[in-house]
């Protein structure tokens, strides 16, 4: 409940076509909040592509995806979720690359009252994940290996179950009890911060769900306040 998570992972090398590894925060039910990354694999010599989503109270449709600066295969690299009642940010080697901005005066659901879990995989997803599924992964390749180490988690430990309530107000800084996560320098992006996700958007972006008037003829609300 609230903090950041960290994980330095190495992908697929090669030929990764048709997976998707993924390494993400989720809480359970219904009605649940996710936080994710996935990394679409690709043909050989072909870039690795990350997507994030945001699923709130059970509604995702969220995705956004770029392309990696570097081959995600060759070295660990380190990625990131940071999370406080303010906003979600996502950073790859500490680059932020997407802010899910609390707007929760604009009448927008905020994900700050259900505790998640953190989660990671790798599955079989060639019927949508490499070129819009026209390239399947190749068995003869197998087996697809991604290398994780260096986990960390630096934030509230709640158990499970407990009503939301009850976590919001134990994992919130109070009179008594202060987080680091809630220190108001952290309520938004830095004025650095907020450079290096203008240069990721601008130069690595390839798809953005605000932006896709095809399948959201309505701009989604939180498109039309959100600068991210």
């Amino acid at each position: 409940m609230f903090g950041k998570v960290t994980v330095h992972l190495k992908l697929v090398e090669g030929d990764s076509a048709g997976t998707v590894t993924a390494f993400y925060m989720s809480s359970e039910g219904p009605n649940h909040n996710e936080f994710d990354f996935e990394f679409l694999g690709n043909t050989t010599g072909e870039p690795y592509s990350v997507q994030t989503n945001v699923y709130v109270n059970g509604v995702g449709n969220r995705e956004q995806r770029l392309n990696l600066w570097f081959d995600p295969s060759k070295d660990f690299h380190t990625y990131s979720i940071f999370w406080n009642q303010r906003q979600v940010v996502f950073l790859v080697d500490e680059t932020p690359i997407r802010v899910h901005t609390n707007l929760e005066h604009k009448g927008i659901p905020f994900p700050k009252d259900q505790a998640m879990g953190v989660y990671s995989s790798i599955w079989n997803a060639d019927d949508w994940a490499t070129q819009g599924g026209r390239v399947k992964t190749d068995w003869t390749h197998a087996p697809f290996i991604a290398t994780y180490k260096d986990f960390e988690i630096n934030a509230c430990e709640v158990a499970v179950p407990v009503t939301s309530t009850e976590n919001a107000k134990k994992c919130a800084s109070s009179e008594d009890k202060k987080y680091w996560w809630d220190e108001p320098m952290l309520n938004e992006l830095t004025i650095h911060q907020s450079h290096q996700l203008i240069w990721v958007r601008a130069n690595h972006m390839v798809y953005d769900y605000c932006a896709d008037t095809a399948r959201f003829p309505a701009i989604p609300l939180e498109c039309v306040r959100h600068h991210h």
